[in-house]
């Protein structure tokens, strides 16, 4: 059986050029409509953060609230939707090795081209946030393993989140340890300063592809791809754009339909519903079902 287009385009994205990697930006999405905004707009990968999950669907931080069968159903949702590669937010895998395996094993099913697991204690919670714990080494080197094993052609990003809990050299050493258990991608999160970015770009970059989280009020020591590319990092995470951006306008919209009691004054702020219709297909599908008529 041939590995699906979606895993195969990733690969050949994540392939170094001559001349060092190409940055990829990914832009989170949390259901079919943020992710066919990700696919129209020329990303050629999405992030299903488990973040935005949990917030858009649920109104709850990340903090662990969300099960892996939600993940997978999500992920078939957006994999039903577009046909770009998809990373999908495998958390801590949601259990022990045996669940995360089959937690995996779903994923890939309903079309997830890569997963991330992370080392994190239980309960969980978003990178940025103070208090996280993690597991030790041993246990989280068996996530990867697990992972590895599981999967079919999906792609393991191993993550960590030791650099605030054990410190930066601490981190370094668990990615390697990572790395050596056969994580296809790195992911150092929370590094402080420029100065450490460097140190993991020093240490990986030209062995494996590295994924760095730019989330807007994150800790990152920089806030663009650019100086990130030169480091030879390979995708920069914007697990939360769209989600931010909603939360920022969506008051003041609901604040003028309140005081207005109409939305004629927000023309310019808003699409109208013959654009929705445009985006989603809705032309094609009648036509689509013209075809079965009898």
């Amino acid at each position: 059986m041939s590995e699906p287009a979606h895993v195969a385009a990733l690969k050949d994205l994540l392939r170094a050029d001559p001349d060092g990697r190409r940055l990829h930006s990914v832009p989170g999405c949390w259901d079919g409509l943020t992710a066919l905004l990700i696919e129209r707009a020329d990303f050629p990968i999405a992030f299903l953060s488990g973040g935005a999950l949990s917030m858009g669907r649920y109104g709850r931080p990340d903090m662990g609230l969300v099960t892996a069968s939600e993940v997978t159903e999500a992920v078939a949702v957006i994999r039903d939707r577009v046909a770009i590669p998809l990373i999908v937010d495998g958390d801590t895998g949601f259990g022990n090795a045996l669940t995360l395996q089959r937690s995996l094993r779903a994923f890939e099913r309903a079309g997830a081209s890569a997963v991330q697991i992370e080392d994190q204690g239980f309960p969980k919670r978003c990178g940025h946030m103070a208090g996280k714990t993690v597991v030790p080494v041993a246990e989280a080197v068996g996530r990867i393993r697990a992972a590895l094993d599981a999967r079919h052609d999906m792609l393991v990003i191993a993550r960590t989140d030791a650099v605030s809990v054990e410190g930066f050299d601490a981190a370094i050493d668990r990615a390697e340890a990572y790395l050596e258990a056969g994580a296809d991608l790195l992911f150092i999160e929370g590094p402080r300063t420029m100065d450490e970015l460097e140190q993991i770009a020093a240490h990986f970059a030209g062995r494996v592809p590295l994924v760095h989280n730019l989330v807007e009020g994150g800790v990152t020591p920089i806030g663009n791809g650019a100086a990130l590319e030169a480091l030879g990092f390979a995708i920069a995470l914007h697990p939360l754009l769209l989600m931010h951006g909603l939360v920022a306008q969506a008051p003041g919209w609901l604040d003028t339909l309140a005081r207005e009691r109409g939305t004629v004054s927000l023309s310019a702020d808003i699409v109208q519903l013959s654009d929705m219709n445009a985006l989603l297909g809705a032309s094609d599908l009648i036509a689509l079902g013209k075809r079965y008529d009898a």
